[in-house]
């Protein structure tokens, strides 16, 4: 799994004969710096590039980089492994465009080729083609491993956008998931910028800054945000030159750690508000994805959700880190086995699916 941020490839390890969240070994391979900027040159284009066969290329060929030290550092055979379940990274996500599409590139044929390892990829199409949005995905995975019959949770995925998963706490009761907009990627954006650092370290420019409340209500504006759900979203809406149309609006000078504590504002307030509204019964957050480690981030959100407890879900048996790698490797046990990988409550499709393309090696 690779997300919004374009920084690694998370791998895990899992035996599923044990439990579904047991971790055998977890890896993260580095994305080499030249790679990772054509990458972020394609997201943030928009478009199909001339190059992108090369791309996609170098990418699978990194991800089988992951899987062959993954496999190493836990010294297990390749003859050992069922499947292996690969996201790869995605560069557009429109599913309401015309024709609906959600484009990963890191080729499942490569992997499975350069692997010996027979690969499922292309998780998100089937869902989209059956009239979803193709996320949030991970949240079938939440229902599996932290849904509880005691109490109504709420799993927070804090990647560079962010996602919630309302799991009640009564079977009968529709799962609800998506994304609320941003959560590390604006951050991360104007971090680059201003810091030429890949992030804010535990939030502590944004800490250093103020809100302006009125940017901060300009932004709050945008159209996603008053969205029904399902919804999904990424960096092709929420991106740096987002950032610069409400400063131009806003046309008043404001230094950069405030935009910083502003932006890491509207991360808060979005879910919140989203919380609010369709997940009042929330009695726990669970917290995962690299957001959950930036402590001023993790701080505002506890004083906005007022008396509401948040943990990690490190703390029942998922660790936060690994979260998504392991709902994609749940995800291929899903598919091999023939069983439905989606929640229409979720995405919005208008059936359950089976989800993911099988490519065997050649």
């Amino acid at each position: 799994m690779s997300g919004t941020s374009v920084d690694a490839i998370d791998a895990v390890l899992m035996d599923f004969s044990k439990s579904n969240t047991h971790i055998l070994s977890s890896y993260s391979q580095s994305i080499p710096k030249k790679l990772r900027s054509e990458i972020n040159v394609l997201i943030d284009a928009c478009q199909h590039p001339k190059n992108f066969s090369s791309i996609d290329k170098q990418f699978a060929e990194t991800s089988f980089e992951a899987v062959k030290q993954l496999l190493k550092q836990a010294n297990v055979s390749a003859d050992n492994v069922i499947a292996i379940g690969s996201h790869g990274q995605t560069v557009f996500h429109d599913p309401k465009g015309v024709p609906p599409v959600s484009i990963q590139i890191g080729s499942p044929q490569i992997i499975a080729s350069l692997s010996k390892i027979p690969t499922v990829g292309n998780l998100r199409q089937a869902d989209i083609d059956a009239g979803g949005e193709g996320a949030p995905l991970a949240s079938a995975y939440h229902a599996e491993t932290l849904q509880s019959i005691n109490e109504e949770r709420v799993v927070l995925n804090l990647g560079g956008i962010a996602n919630i998963t309302k799991l009640p706490s009564k079977k009968d009761e529709p799962i609800i998931g998506f994304d609320t907009g941003p959560a590390n990627t604006l951050m991360d954006s104007w971090a680059q910028k201003h810091l030429s650092q890949p992030f804010d370290q535990d939030g502590d420019w944004a800490r250093s800054g103020s809100i302006d409340s009125e940017l901060l209500e300009l932004m709050l504006k945008d159209k996603y945000f008053s969205m029904m759900p399902p919804k999904s979203t990424g960096r092709e809406h929420f991106n740096h030159e987002w950032i610069q149309h409400y400063i131009n609006d806003y046309n008043t000078a404001i230094a950069p750690e405030n935009i910083q504590a502003t932006l890491l504002a509207l991360t808060t307030h979005t879910i919140t508000d989203s919380m609010e509204m369709w997940c009042p019964q929330t009695k726990k957050v669970l917290l995962c994805g690299g957001g959950s480690e930036n402590k001023y981030l993790v701080e505002q959100l506890q004083n906005k959700l007022e008396g509401i407890p948040i943990q990690k879900t490190s703390d029942y048996e998922v660790p936060s880190k690994w979260m998504e790698a392991m709902a994609f490797a749940w995800l291929a046990k899903q598919r091999i086995e023939n069983k439905v990988g989606n929640i229409p409550s979720v995405t919005g499709a208008n059936k359950p699916v089976i989800l993911g393309e099988y490519f065997a090696p050649i």
